[in-house]
């Protein structure tokens, strides 16, 4: 045969389906060439298996084309039968004859060693993705990250609290007492606005860069995408499919990113039910803020008591989605769950810091802009007096625009235990940013750090040894701190540390506001802001992503939400205790 024989012969390889699809697809090609505007343009029978598979962008032209009712009504009857035939999606049957094809294909015309026919992904994968110990072993992945966030970074979060706490604040005051400045309003500004604020948020970068690499090492190792189908049954309970965990599994890293994330869903249904549920997986914003009131009023168990949390936005977020499965999202059908599994690797140095540096650097970004902003407005709100007598910044706290504003917003926090001006000015102010919250309660309480005080005065130099040697031993300490991941403790035995006026504001006002059930209005507290509405930049991206009407829903619904919910924790807790 010549060559141009050869190119005159097609070439086929014909995939047959069941007999019941393939006479639905005939009786839709009979549809489809009624349209001679379509059967024109397309092959019928591709046309039709195409529709089958939920095409949106054909079915879309069918619709507007003539004759396109026809074949519209023929695809309705045909996913009709078909479904009640096989109990599931079209598209997921259709796939799954496509699959079974090209399985039995590759099995004629590949032949492979023994060796090769199980690799060692397959070998991990019957463990890590088995049916019964699939949940455990990712929860148990989990439990190892925030025992890393919390345990092992603690030295490092000491040691940069002493830093900023002490030589920085130190060098600030001695910088003024030479311009003559340091009885001015510019001392407050820069050492209770700019230090006090940013300088608490900045003390947890420790514990985010540690989430950060460690959520990065289960992504680049292929771990992640076992996770979404691990995921995939508990989210069908939900209405979605183990596609929609990814965002949702970005929401703990922040929301902004994992709201972005559901561009990749296919189906509207998909993406607006996990737009509505993301902002319940708890981000690293809110993280120092269950860090310090943990340590605050469970410094026995910070890990246990943070991991809860985390756990109970999971558990919430599951709870709506089958209520909203049932009511808003009722008339949606489940879309199919298809992909495709990275093969396991060993994480690079380069791309874990890739990964790590991307979020910090926006973390860090956000300090520098919204969180030093913010810091700035609280602080001249308190400076600025509404009342009583004093000037511009050197006047009570209690005097302060801040302190009124926060005033008409406590009465409604009474009944969750912390309804006090202090705590609901902090709420206020987290609503620009979660990281705020920390800033907003050191400057409220007008808390400085006991030990920076009560230090002997050190010269430039001394002071840049100290900073040198603290940052050598809490490296040494995070090492002897690996070990509490499995629960063996070998670090030395330390006198508790006598705690800082933060601590000590926080929890008189905690029991003051509860009636001396601090403990309990610190778990509703954390609650709430576990559960309430995020950040500005959260809510612009769900007004971008989601649209005004599902944004007003979420953010009204959200705070409705954590009311309830701090409410039922501190006052059930009050009706369980004596």
């Amino acid at each position: 045969m010549s060559t141009t024989d050869a190119s005159l012969v097609e070439l086929t390889v014909p995939i047959r389906y069941s007999s019941d699809i393939e006479e639905e697809i005939m009786r839709l090609e009979t549809a489809i060439r009624q349209s001679s505007a379509l059967a024109e343009v397309y092959p019928p029978r591709w046309l039709a298996i195409q529709l089958l598979e939920d095409d949106p962008a054909l079915l879309a032209e069918v619709q507007r084309s003539p004759w396109g009712e026809e074949v519209i009504r023929a695809l309705e009857a045909a996913r009709a039968h078909l479904r009640q035939h096989y109990g599931n999606d079209v598209p997921l049957v259709v796939a799954d004859f496509r699959y079974g094809f090209v399985h039995s294909l590759v099995r004629q015309v590949l032949t492979r060693t023994i060796d090769q026919r199980i690799t060692t992904s397959d070998r991990i994968d019957r463990v890590v993705m088995h049916r019964a110990l699939g949940i455990p072993i990712f929860l148990f992945f989990m439990w190892v990250v925030f025992k890393v966030t919390t345990d092992v970074t603690s030295p490092y979060v000491e040691w940069l609290n002493n830093a900023v706490h002490g030589p920085l604040t130190n060098w600030v005051l001695a910088l003024l007492q030479l311009a003559g400045l340091s009885d001015s309003w510019v001392r407050g500004l820069l050492v209770d606005g700019i230090i006090g604020g940013v300088g608490g948020v900045v003390v947890f970068v420790p514990v985010l860069v540690a989430l950060y690499l460690m959520l990065a090492f289960l992504e680049d190792t292929g771990y992640m995408a076992r996770g979404a189908f691990v995921m995939d049954n508990l989210m069908h309970v939900l209405g979605l499919h183990g596609k929609s965990f990814l965002p949702m599994l970005l929401g703990f890293g922040c929301t902004v990113p994992a709201l972005y994330a559901t561009r990749t869903l296919d189906s509207p249904k998909d993406r607006f039910l996990t737009g509505l549920l993301v902002p319940f997986m708890s981000c690293g914003a809110r993280l120092p803020v269950y860090v310090l009131f943990a340590s605050i009023f469970f410094p026995e168990r910070v890990g246990q008591v943070i991991f809860l949390l985390y756990l109970t936005g999971v558990l919430v977020a599951v709870l709506l989605g089958i209520l909203f499965k049932h009511t808003v999202f009722r008339h949606y059908e489940e879309s199919p769950f298809v992909m495709e599994l990275p093969p396991y690797r060993l994480p690079t140095l380069r791309s874990l810091w890739f990964h790590m540096w991307e979020h910090i650097s926006s973390f860090l970004r956000r300090i520098v802009t919204v969180v030093a902003a913010a810091s700035l407005v609280i602080w001249l709100l308190t400076a600025l007096p509404v009342r009583g007598e004093g000037e511009f910044g050197q006047i009570p706290l209690r005097n302060s625009a801040f302190a009124f504003v926060a005033e008409q917003l406590a009465p409604a926090l009474t009944p969750l235990g912390f309804g006090s001006w202090e705590t609901s000015g902090a709420l206020m102010s987290g609503l620009v940013a979660k990281e705020v919250i920390i800033s907003t309660l050191a400057q409220v309480h007008q808390a400085e750090d006991d030990s920076t005080r009560s230090a002997p005065t050190q010269s430039f130099f001394q002071d840049l040894g100290t900073i040198g040697l603290g940052f050598i031993e809490a490296t040494l300490d995070t090492l002897r701190s690996l070990p509490l991941i499995v629960g063996i403790n070998l670090l030395p035995e330390e006198e508790e540390a006598p705690p800082t006026q933060l601590t000590e504001r926080v929890r008189e006002s905690f029991a003051r506001t509860s009636g001396g059930r601090g403990d309990l209005a610190a778990v509703a507290f954390m609650v709430f802001v576990l559960l309430y509405t995020p950040c500005i930049v959260a809510t612009a991206t769900g007004r971008q992503e989601l649209g005004i009407y599902w944004l007003l829903f979420s953010v009204f619904g959200q705070l409705s939400l954590a009311w309830l919910a701090a409410f039922i924790v501190f006052q059930g807790g009050l009706l369980l205790t004596p």
